[in-house]
């Protein structure tokens, strides 16, 4: 696919914490791989000039730990600049404008609530950046089905779908992208890949730490909304998809979707919320918050290769450990062939895992030492021994100036997810407290069933 690569980037949001965090730190990978060599413009509404934003990217980039290159670090310089304003004020976008003249397809990054999107995509259009340029927008994207329909609404009146590039930075992380180059790549998988073979697909996303100081964000939200409507099922969608039918983004983004629509509705009875001890403690949180902490639910994939497979999803925050996996588990033998009843041998598995380490293992049986035939799990791991790749908002933003959608959410997949999750948002049972430093309600074990056990325990 052929697209006109961006000449200019406007970041909206440049003083806040998400620009501190990740993205002039993604800013200068860019500059030093020669993808960045255009005018950056911070906005935000924050009494800044253009040395206070330069100051700030250098303070961000040495927090972050960064090894800063002078000479690097003086070319992304020489290109930011900074415009004061507010998102209401038409003078703000004319300021904007008048920055880029000349540049033929300026790419906005709204680094801000979605209550302000508005605002900035009508002053955007206001001026004509949107004629040709792209919108990155970050999440959340809506709070629920008709929210994110009503912002859907409100993007397309000035870009086309097309243009619209809705970041999940999960998918741009080296090792979830490495989830479809190991299916995908390796044939040895393919035959085993279906309902016949794997008896059921755990998905953890735990922490060990609360909300950190983010409680008044955090207890608007929850984790339904924070990492299971978009980063998990994502997740979920990559290890279930059929084989592109291209190297088109579309097509990568066909068969995401794909899983999504053969997912059903969530109800409460597959459901089960926690709220670690402590919450209500929590400074911004509200007295008597119901908002969960941790969230177990249980899907079905109801497609020809995956019907009556489990996939359980596990997410929360003040757990026993911080771990994000994908386990995959096979089904086992038919018969013990060589023990007794007792003795069965235990599940294959294949791990793929995030955090706190990038690997892959594979867990076979074999035989235990000693006269007895019995078997026991043997431990083969794939290290990640190689050089890093990009950071996650290296590679979205590289796309995002590039052109490049693949790694985005499109409109379909947006709403298909909230329809997933969107019952249960409202229609559901209470928060069950669990101690922090566990690994949540013991009522979400049955959701696995009686002959299934968590992968991480």
């Amino acid at each position: 696919m052929t697209e006109t690569y961006a000449d200019a980037l406007v970041l909206f949001g440049v003083s806040g914490d998400l620009a501190r965090k990740k993205l002039f730190a993604a800013l200068y990978e860019l500059t030093a791989r020669g993808d960045l060599d255009m005018p950056v413009i911070g906005v935000a509404s924050s009494d800044w000039d253009n040395e206070i934003l330069r100051l700030r990217a250098r303070e961000a980039l040495e927090a972050g730990g960064a090894i800063i290159d002078d000479e690097i670090f003086a070319r992304l310089a020489s290109n930011l600049c900074y415009v004061a304003g507010d998102y209401r004020n038409a003078s703000t976008y004319k300021e904007i404008a008048n920055r880029l003249a000349g540049a033929a397809c300026a790419v906005s990054y709204l680094a801000i609530p979605p209550e302000l999107f508005d605002d900035v995509v009508e002053g955007l259009a206001s001026v004509g950046l949107n004629r040709r340029g792209r919108v990155v927008l970050e999440k959340p994207f809506g709070r629920n089905t008709d929210s994110a329909s009503a912002l859907n609404e409100i993007v397309h009146r000035a870009f086309p779908e097309e243009r619209v590039y809705r970041i999940d930075h999960f998918l741009g992380k080296d090792a979830v992208q490495n989830l479809m180059i190991f299916r995908f790549a390796n044939t040895v998988l393919e035959p085993v890949w279906n309902r016949h073979y794997i008896r059921g697909i755990q998905i953890t996303m735990a922490e060990d730490f609360g909300v950190e100081g983010r409680g008044s964000f955090y207890d608007t939200v929850g984790t339904l909304r924070d990492v299971v409507q978009n980063h998990l099922l994502q997740v979920l969608a990559l290890l279930a998809m059929e084989p592109p039918v291209s190297e088109h983004p579309d097509a990568l983004r066909d068969e995401r979707v794909k899983v999504l629509r053969a997912i059903d509705t969530l109800t409460s009875r597959a459901v089960i919320r926690g709220q670690y001890a402590g919450y209500h403690e929590e400074p911004g949180v509200g007295a008597g918050s119901d908002t969960e902490t941790f969230a177990a639910v249980r899907l079905e994939v109801d497609s020809w290769r995956w019907a009556g497979v489990p996939w359980i999803i596990r997410a929360g925050k003040g757990l026993a450990s911080t771990v994000t996996e994908a386990v995959v588990e096979f089904s086992r033998p038919p018969r013990p062939l060589f023990a007794d009843a007792d003795c069965r041998p235990g599940a294959n598995r294949l791990t793929f895992r995030t955090k706190p380490d990038e690997q892959i293992s594979l867990s076979l049986q074999a035989k235990t030492p000693g006269p007895a035939m019995i078997s026991g799990p043997i431990e083969l791991h794939l290290d990640h021994d190689r050089v890093r790749g990009p950071d996650a908002y290296d590679r979205l933003i590289g796309d995002a100036l590039r052109g490049d959608p693949g790694l985005f959410a499109r409109e379909d997949g947006v709403m298909e997810a909230w329809r997933i999750v969107d019952r249960v948002l409202t229609d559901r049972r209470p928060s069950i407290a669990y101690p922090r430093g566990s690994w949540g309600p013991t009522e979400a074990d049955a959701l696995l069933g009686s002959d299934w056990t968590w992968a991480s325990r």
